[in-house]
């Protein structure tokens, strides 16, 4: 079974954990109050529940992300949700 990794963090601070991504993860942003951080693995990318916030988050930002890196626009219960039902 897959993990998540969570932590909160800012925009600054973001710049210095992106060395924290092992290899096979990447690292999103959840625009919930506190904006998390989540590094998940890069096999969601081809996961049609996944695609589907990729295609929000194209919506919600375009290409110009708050937090300097991909922030999904939803709340962090929605997301953990979605990504439990990614690892079964």
């Amino acid at each position: 079974m897959q993990t998540l990794n969570r932590t909160s963090t800012t925009a600054s601070q973001a710049a210095s954990k992106a060395i924290d991504v092992p290899k096979g993860y990447f690292a999103v942003y959840v625009a919930d109050s506190q904006k998390k951080r989540f590094v998940i693995p890069i096999s969601y990318l081809s996961k049609p529940l996944f695609q589907h916030l990729l295609s929000q988050a194209e919506e919600e930002y375009g290409y110009n992300h708050p937090m300097g890196g991909l922030t999904i626009p939803c709340r962090e219960d929605i997301f953990l949700d979605l990504t439990s039902r990614l690892t079964e």
